[in-house]
């Protein structure tokens, strides 16, 4: 019998929801998975008993995470609630696919190993097919354990019942060297893809603007921006590395506000760090790198570090 799969997903995202079900045809077809969304309700249905009744009998609970799904509070606030409910009960396994970069590291999410690899986001792969491949190969693994046995010796051990609070589960792991350094590799990556696009952008948003992308080799990348419309301080300068054993080694990535700068000066860092559940970068994100330290994932990091670096030459984002 096939296994019954809940989707929850933002309207925003119903182009990449119809992707996902291209990818999901071998699983519908081997028997192996019935896959709902809302797309099953007919006119006449009473729509929220439709979705309860769907939720309620699904052993698989996909959630297509997004700035739109978290800010839903339909998506978010009724369903993945109620989804965590019942994994509580130990009724149902929930499986993540990140589809964009969020803030999915500061929700229940967090607690789960997500999809795609390393929780990096389904936009963010050079070729998104891999990225479904490798989430469909994840859902396949969970409906073989859905719902999961964890959850449900948990509830029976604590005397739990579907009348209490959703509880929270977290499943420990360990990550070794190879997945630390292919998550550092993977961040350098998402960086220098945000600067090189970010570069392009604010090039063309202004003709008091000019911003210059260089890659400096396959572990270093330079940007200059020049803000004309400032007399004097219209320029700022970066130089980031993925730093491999340089002569000064500070974290993972390190960056400095020099142009073509060498591996012997930072002004901050990123390091690769894990606790029992995720990867992520803890960084140290501001001018001269007086920024506290924060939890973030490898998009955060491109985002804010990016702000700061063009700060410098006089330019803010609404």
């Amino acid at each position: 019998m096939p296994k019954n799969a809940f989707i929850s997903y933002a309207h925003a995202d119903e182009k990449r929801l119809e992707r996902l079900h291209k990818h999901l045809v071998m699983l519908r077809r081997d028997g192996s998975l019935q896959a709902w969304s809302d797309h099953a309700i007919v006119p006449g249905d009473n729509i929220g008993q439709t979705i309860s009744t769907a939720l309620e009998q699904s052993s698989l609970f996909i959630a297509l995470v997004s700035p739109d799904y978290l800010a839903s509070n339909y998506c978010y606030e009724k369903e993945f609630q109620r989804a965590l409910a019942l994994q509580a009960e130990g009724r149902l396994r929930i499986v993540a696919v990140i589809l964009e970069p969020c803030d999915w590291l500061n929700s229940p999410f967090s607690e789960i190993l997500v999809l795609p690899k390393d929780g990096k986001p389904v936009s963010d792969w050079i070729n998104e097919n891999t990225a479904y491949l490798n989430a469909v190969e994840g859902i396949r693994r969970a409906l073989t354990a859905a719902p999961s046995p964890l959850l449900e010796a948990a509830v029976e051990s604590a005397g739990g019942s579907a009348a209490g609070p959703a509880r929270r589960v977290r499943v420990k792991q360990q990550f070794d060297a190879i997945q630390k350094a292919e998550y550092a590799e993977q961040a350098f990556r998402t960086l220098q893809t945000y600067f090189q696009n970010a570069c392009t952008e604010l090039h063309e948003a202004s003709d008091q603007i000019r911003a210059r992308f260089e890659s400096m080799g396959p572990t270093a990348f330079t940007c200059t921006v020049v803000n004309r419309a400032l007399m004097r301080n219209g320029e700022a300068h970066i130089t980031v590395r993925h730093s491999r054993g340089g002569r000064m080694r500070v974290g993972d990535i390190s960056y400095v506000y020099q142009p073509h700068a060498d591996d012997g000066s930072s002004n901050g860092w990123m390091s690769v760090q894990a606790d029992d559940y995720n990867l992520f970068l803890n960084a140290v994100i501001g001018h001269l790198g007086m920024d506290r330290e924060e939890k973030v994932t490898p998009e955060q990091a491109a985002e804010r570090l990016w702000n700061s670096f063009v700060t410098e030459a006089g330019i803010e984002y609404e």
